[in-house]
């Protein structure tokens, strides 16, 4: 299969006069580009034995904004394709139900801060009546031992002292429980503001809207996605690679990946993942040597500093080759020195 798909771009390239690519000079530079780098691929171009190479596709990390609880949609903000910043908002809920239960929630907490205040003046006025109460208790119990005061009149005053006791903490338990009742009203009140809070969905990150996944007017259920965003400073390529070459990657080490679609460019990279595990190589997978049937996924990471520049050049999907070095203390060959669009 690959000796026929080798004879057939041999015999394209004849019959358009290009022979072996860097022959023909009057050819565009991106349609020379591209075939070259299709040549390369074909006849297996010959990389440095410290450099390794494997085909992937761009990936960006994927964000699901979603409702936190079911409602209707008032308003869908974003469009597909649009940048947005970190606390934007994505969409609104409709909030009438909420906005009457706020309502009274606030109304609630102004009935227990009056009924805490009426606490608070029934606690001085039985305050007042306990000491008068011991007062005149004491006072009858002077005049009983003095043989002045009669028994009757004493165990009347001890009677009194005890109601205006009881009253006191009657009054206190009143004070605590309009105290209580205060703050479960706040609380209750904090609780649909939330509610409220959330019924606005906001980019949790700086990012590009992927797609639309409700409309305006659509009654959606808890949970239930909105948007996806995609993190434009999160893209990366996967890679698969033999252990020979998996083996010798630590975290950090430089990269490099060329697109399919810009052959021209050399995008710098860093390896910020090397599976410890093995697995059978994806059938999409095309790797420097033979196919190997056991590889280790590697994670190319492009920096987000640089993405900033290229947000609106960055596609998820993009198919590409990412390189890798097996001996970080040499350098890159030439053509894979980075280049990138002016």
């Amino acid at each position: 299969m690959r000796r026929q798909q080798l004879c057939v771009l041999i015999s394209a390239a004849l019959l358009l006069g290009l022979g072996k690519p860097g022959v023909a000079q009057d050819r565009p530079p991106v349609f020379s580009a591209r075939f070259e780098a299709l040549w390369d691929r074909m006849i297996g171009h010959r990389l440095p034995d410290n450099v390794s190479m494997s085909n992937g596709r761009i990936e960006a990390q994927q964000v699901l904004i979603s409702t936190k609880f079911a409602g209707r949609l008032a308003a869908v903000l974003v469009e597909e394709g649009e940048i947005v910043d970190v606390g934007a908002p994505i969409a609104r809920i409709d909030t009438a139900d909420l906005d009457a239960q706020l309502a009274g929630a606030k109304a609630q907490v102004r009935r227990s801060e009056t009924s805490q205040v009426e606490a608070e003046a029934s606690i001085a006025q039985r305050q007042s009546e306990l000491t008068l109460a011991r007062q005149e208790f004491e006072r009858a119990q002077s005049m009983s031992s003095t043989g002045s005061g009669t028994m009757q009149q004493l165990e009347l005053r001890r009677s009194q002292l005890s109601v205006a006791e009881a009253a006191q903490r009657a009054a206190l338990a009143s004070r605590d429980e309009a105290e209580a009742a205060t703050e479960a009203a706040r609380a209750e009140a904090v609780r649909i503001q939330t509610l409220l809070d959330d019924a606005v969905l906001k980019a949790p990150r700086r990012g590009r809207i992927e797609y639309k996944l409700a409309q305006t007017g659509e009654v959606v259920a808890a949970g239930a996605p909105v948007a996806t965003l995609l993190d434009l400073s999160d893209v990366s390529m996967t890679i698969f690679l033999p252990a020979r070459a998996a083996g010798t990657l630590a975290i950090g080490d430089e990269a490099r990946i060329i697109l399919d679609p810009a052959p021209q460019y050399v995008v710098p990279a860093t390896v910020s993942f090397v599976s410890s595990q093995a697995q059978f190589t994806p059938k999409t997978v095309e790797t420097q040597d033979e196919r190997e049937k056991l590889v280790f996924r590697v994670k190319l990471k492009i920096a987000p500093d640089l993405l900033k520049g290229y947000e609106s050049r960055v596609k998820t999907g993009v198919r590409g080759i990412g390189y890798v070095r097996t001996d970080p203390k040499s350098g890159w060959p030439s053509e894979l020195q980075v280049k990138l669009p002016q």
